[in-house]
């Protein structure tokens, strides 16, 4: 047995059902996927302040900017959102992405941002650069492309929620819905669909962003989605294979 199937065994083992048992469950992963998720975009972001924020519900002796701030504490409210949503059994739609992604980008919108109407929670309105060769959807078909895309995810097998969430990434990635937060909220929303599919949740390491940027650009360049199933069982273990020596 590899020590990803020794992962998902030990998780579904666990028989989660309730957002106390997931709380306890993921036991300090939360600060490091935060942490981690946060930094992949923003080297501002550090350890020691997101650690702050989520034990003491702020930071002392903080120097840093603003912005890098409040995107650490609107982790935290998006984590306690995820929980809530577990415990509801929210379903993984379109409404569940907005909230996820308008607790994730609250007060950091930039100005050039707000003035031309974008708003947190809501889809763009416009076309903003996502990578090399890539702006997007445009704005007008992101709806189309994000509810064909959710429509392909009903009815996933528990067996399957691996592939089908690394499907789910990559293509919201390439679609790029929001005017901003695309990366956070893809990981969250990834977790989401996870953890209702008995599947742990995976922190998404920053210094591996080089091979995570790559596994994603294979979607987007040939559609070749095995580099980030891959990279996504590299990281499962790399995750929590200390929580079962």
């Amino acid at each position: 047995m590899t020590d990803y199937d020794s992962i998902i065994r030990f998780w579904q083992e666990k028989n989660i059902s309730n957002d106390a048992e997931l709380s306890e469950a993921l036991n300090g992963q939360s600060v490091l996927f935060a942490y981690n998720s946060g930094k992949i975009e923003n080297n501002n972001v550090t350890y020691n302040d997101t650690r702050e924020i989520f034990d003491h519900d702020g930071v002392t002796s903080y120097t840093g900017d603003l912005r890098t701030l409040f995107e650490i504490r609107n982790s935290k409210n998006a984590y306690e959102l995820l929980l809530v949503s577990f415990n509801e059994k929210r379903p993984f739609d379109e409404a569940l992405l907005k909230a996820f992604q308008k607790e994730l980008t609250q007060m950091t919108y930039d100005t050039r941002r707000w003035q031309i109407g974008e708003r947190p929670g809501e889809y763009k309105r416009h076309d903003f650069v996502t990578g090399r060769n890539e702006i997007g959807a445009h704005p007008e078909d992101v709806k189309e492309e994000m509810d064909e895309l959710l429509e392909e995810l009903t009815d996933i097998p528990n067996e399957k929620a691996l592939t089908a969430a690394a499907y789910f990434h990559a293509k919201f990635e390439n679609i790029h819905p929001f005017a901003d937060g695309n990366g956070r909220c893809g990981r969250l929303a990834m977790n989401y669909f996870l953890l209702i599919h008995n599947h742990p949740p995976i922190t998404i390491h920053e210094e591996d962003r080089k091979f995570y940027y790559s596994a994603l650009e294979s979607w987007d360049t040939v559609q070749d989605l095995s580099p980030l199933v891959t990279f996504l069982k590299e990281q499962t273990v790399k995750t929590w294979v200390k929580r079962i020596c």
